[in-house]
């Protein structure tokens, strides 16, 4: 019997590499890209240790799954990330062509939606999912700059 994983077990999948962010002092936000039920890529940011302000997980999740699918467009892939995606990686995930991109918590100042950027006509977007978790580790992440 083949066992059918869900939106939440991947999304915990991405929220362990929101933890490696947060870990390593970046703001905590994680991605992993999944097709046939297998991740094929896993990212988190990486803007502070690289010194790229272009280094967000999507970003880096694109790349690895390219590099993996050994090709450009991610069909048949969905992108699973703890925080809504920004105006930049929606527009990568746009030219990237996946089939699903499913978050977490929303960004309602940085979020593509906002900000009117529309998903690729082929793209089905999924929010809310696991949102109180990912809420959680950008919420502590914050409170500690603060302090």
């Amino acid at each position: 019997m083949e066992v059918v994983l869900d939106d939440q077990y991947f999304m915990k999948q991405a929220l362990a590499e929101a933890q490696k962010a947060l870990e390593k002092e970046e703001v905590p936000v994680g991605a992993v890209v999944v097709v046939n039920q297998r991740v094929i890529a896993r990212a988190h940011n990486l803007t502070e240790q690289l010194k790229d302000v272009t280094a967000h997980a999507e970003m880096q999740a694109i790349t690895a799954a390219a590099h993996f699918l050994n090709g450009k467009y991610l069909k048949g892939c969905t992108l699973y990330v703890t925080l809504e995606p920004c105006v930049m990686c929606m527009g990568a995930l746009y030219w990237s062509q996946l089939e699903r991109v499913v978050f977490g918590a929303a960004d309602s100042k940085r979020g593509f939606a906002q900000a009117g950027v529309p998903p690729h006509p082929k793209t089905q977007v999924v929010g809310g999912i696991m949102a109180v978790e990912a809420q959680e580790l950008l919420t502590r992440f914050f409170a500690n700059k603060r302090k």
